[in-house]
């Protein structure tokens, strides 16, 4: 086990090298001159010099991918072009928020949905399987986007149940999130109960689970002891990889609730020409992204002991 980690790490190596180049390449030949847009079109060269020695734009571009890549080991990306505060700070901060936002519905999400789901697939062609089925897809039909608006006019603005909008550090914060939980639940249902009833359904038509009912277990034995265990293999895949993203927020829930995580922090970089916020996230998903398909992997391995790394 231990070498197979030592080993993938190794390969993650060249993989985020290419990244990093693809995403120094894009930011400084394809965007926006930053020191331009900073200082207007009829900034004095003195000035433009001036600004480009501070943000490290003045030297070669070989050198300056060789500090881009100091900063990815280091995970210090520099200072923000817009405001001046050091990215670490603003990450951390933004993390914080928006894993407060994403992960309790997201852990709520997947108990929920996972039992759920093989409770309707156990009640395959019967009455709850059908209108279960018929409710995730027409609950997948509606927009994210028609879920926020809706009940954010119908629970907070009509009703008064929650603020609209809004966010406060600590304890104080969970008045502002309960709206946005319900919604990201909300929205989760019908995709993940479409998705895990089909991984139920193909083990529970496997061989060894007619075999296991042929020998007298008890059904609670074979959904839990057997099928449960089994479906694990691709829920962990649809789950472990996702976890990176949640760091990232939800957009839209964090723009229409002006809760500030890194989402919007992400949007609001966008909006203004943020390269080093822009770059700096990009190679926190990927190296995100690698490592959890690391841990997945390893996690295989635990769940399932015919899974051998090599």
């Amino acid at each position: 086990m231990l070498a197979y980690v030592v080993r993938r790490l190794l390969y993650l190596i060249p993989t985020l090298l290419g990244v990093a180049l693809l995403v120094f390449v894009l930011f400084t030949f394809a965007g926006e001159d930053p020191v331009r847009k900073e200082l207007g079109r009829h900034a004095s060269p003195e000035a433009i010099a001036a600004l480009q020695a501070k943000w490290g734009l003045d030297k070669p571009v070989h050198l300056q991918f060789v500090d881009f890549l100091g900063q990815i080991v280091t995970f210090d990306y520099g200072v923000s072009y817009t405001n001046g505060e050091r990215l670490s700070e603003l990450f951390a901060k933004g993390a914080v928020v928006s894993l407060s936002l994403t992960l309790p519905p997201f852990l709520f999400a997947l108990l929920f949905n996972v039992t759920l789901a093989m409770l309707i697939a156990y009640r395959r062609g019967k009455w709850l399987d059908k209108y279960a089925t018929a409710g995730a897809v027409m609950a997948m039909s509606v927009s994210y986007l028609v879920y926020i608006i809706s009940l954010q006019y119908l629970m907070a603005y009509r009703l008064d149940l929650f603020p609209i909008n809004g966010y406060e550090p600590g304890v104080a914060a969970v008045p502002y999130l309960v709206l946005p939980w319900i919604i990201m639940i909300t929205v989760s249902v019908g995709p993940q109960i479409r998705i895990y009833r089909t991984f139920f359904l193909d083990e529970m038509n496997a061989d060894y689970v007619r075999t296991a009912r042929a020998k007298g277990l008890p059904e609670s034995k074979v959904l839990f002891g057997h099928v449960l265990r089994n479906v694990s293999i691709p829920i962990l895949t649809y789950t472990v990889v996702a976890i990176p993203f949640l760091i990232l927020g939800a957009f839209l829930m964090e723009r229409f609730f002006s809760i500030p995580g890194v989402g919007d922090l992400l949007i609001t970089a966008i909006q203004t020409g943020d390269y080093p916020v822009l770059k700096g996230l990009t190679m926190y998903i990927a190296i995100g992204y690698s490592l959890f398909n690391l841990l997945t992997d390893v996690l295989y391995a635990y769940v399932d002991p015919r899974v051998e790394l090599s």
